[in-house]
């Protein structure tokens, strides 16, 4: 637990030592709009909403067999993602379920194995506990179980996930670790606004039941120029962002906007080459770029919202120092949340935000 928790200015001790520097109440870093493929055609600006809603509005057009349902989907969806969808596609196609999320889950695999497109929408990630045994016990052994006669492949489950800023425990967790360590599944979650419809795009085509996290906190802070027409971003591929040649930093999601701030801060102040990488795709994650990358570099940080124990950065970090261990120069960092319930006022001090990032950086350098 925290061995000592104080506001205003005072030191915050982390779980297991990870940080010991000061909270700054600045918030997130403004978000970083990306530039996109030319060789995509042409774009129009699009929030990372807009995004998610424009790769749905185009898989029901190309597929007459996909469907999208979920919890206030037909009236839009509590963050407007499928806005429009039901009066352009018909009531029979996006529409509304109970509050039943085992329900929601349920029904989406009985019709993916019937042969339909099937995406289902989780209202918030934190609600998604009552469906883990569906998700878990049934979508993911599904095919295995009948040695691939049947399959619900053509499953795809979309929810929000993250901190927001106020959304304290129930509304604001990462439950991404959880689904990591069963197998028959894949998670993608993308960092903005081009990434998200290309990496959708790709999980509703994908024959494997597919968990799409989307960071909540920045459906409207992100904007970019996003292609318009049909394109995919290849599953289970990470991308290196910046090239560097002293440390290899590894993140995903809206992470990676924290991770982008806290290099630029360390070139800045030391001159520090950091390689920072967007793994995109958490299960199966490019264990081949991320290693590549520390035999250069030398050294690693990994950081995400998530808890710090057992967490994805736990397992990049068990690979990391069985493939890259005579490359090493220094201990791999983690720089994550805290092991406790996601905090409504303490907020600032859960979060693995660019001052303890850049920490962690040091950390490795100075080792």
């Amino acid at each position: 637990m925290l061995s000592r928790l104080a506001v205003r200015g005072a030191t915050l001790r982390s779980v297991r030592g990870v940080s010991t520097c000061k909270p700054m109440l600045a918030g997130p870093p403004k978000y970083t709009s990306e530039t996109p493929d030319p060789d995509l055609g042409s774009t129009t600006k699009m929030t990372l909403y807009q995004s998610i809603n424009n790769a749905m509005d185009l898989a029901l057009t190309r597929d007459p067999k996909a469907i999208l349902f979920g919890e206030d989907v037909g009236f839009g969806g509590v963050f407007r993602c499928s806005i429009d969808l039901r009066v352009k596609h018909g009531a029979h196609r996006v529409f509304n379920t109970p509050l039943s999320e085992q329900g929601i889950i349920g029904f989406g695999i009985g019709a993916a194995s019937n042969g339909a497109t099937a995406i289902a929408e989780i209202q918030f990630a934190d609600y998604i506990f009552p469906a883990f045994d569906q998700i878990v016990n049934e979508a993911a052994k599904y095919r295995f179980r009948s040695g691939n006669e049947f399959d619900c492949g053509s499953l795809t489950i979309r929810a929000p996930y993250g901190c927001v800023g106020h959304g304290g425990l129930y509304h604001s967790q990462s439950v991404e670790g959880f689904f990591a360590h069963c197998p028959g599944l894949k998670i993608v979650v993308p960092r903005g606004p081009i990434e998200a419809k290309g990496l959708l795009l790709s999980a509703i085509q994908d024959k494997n039941p597919v968990l799409f996290f989307e960071p909540k906190h920045i459906y409207r802070s992100a904007a970019e120029q996003v292609p318009v027409d049909y394109y995919e971003i290849p599953l289970g591929k990470g991308e290196i962002l910046t090239e560097g040649s002293d440390i290899t930093v590894v993140g995903y999601g809206s992470q990676i906007q924290v991770l982008r701030a806290a290099c630029d801060m360390a070139k800045e102040k030391h001159g520090i080459s950091c390689e920072l990488i967007d793994l995109r795709t958490v299960m199966p994650w490019d264990e081949d770029l991320v290693c590549d990358s520390v035999t250069k570099t030398g050294r690693l940080l990994v950081s995400h919202e998530a808890q710090l124990t057992n967490g994805i950065g736990a397992e990049i970090s068990a690979t990391v120092q069985e493939r890259c261990f005579l490359s090493l120069e220094a201990p791999v960092q983690r720089v994550c949340g805290y092991d406790t319930p996601f905090p409504l006022v303490y907020e600032p001090f859960y979060v693995p935000d660019k001052f303890k990032c850049y920490e962690g950086i040091m950390a490795a350098i100075n080792y």
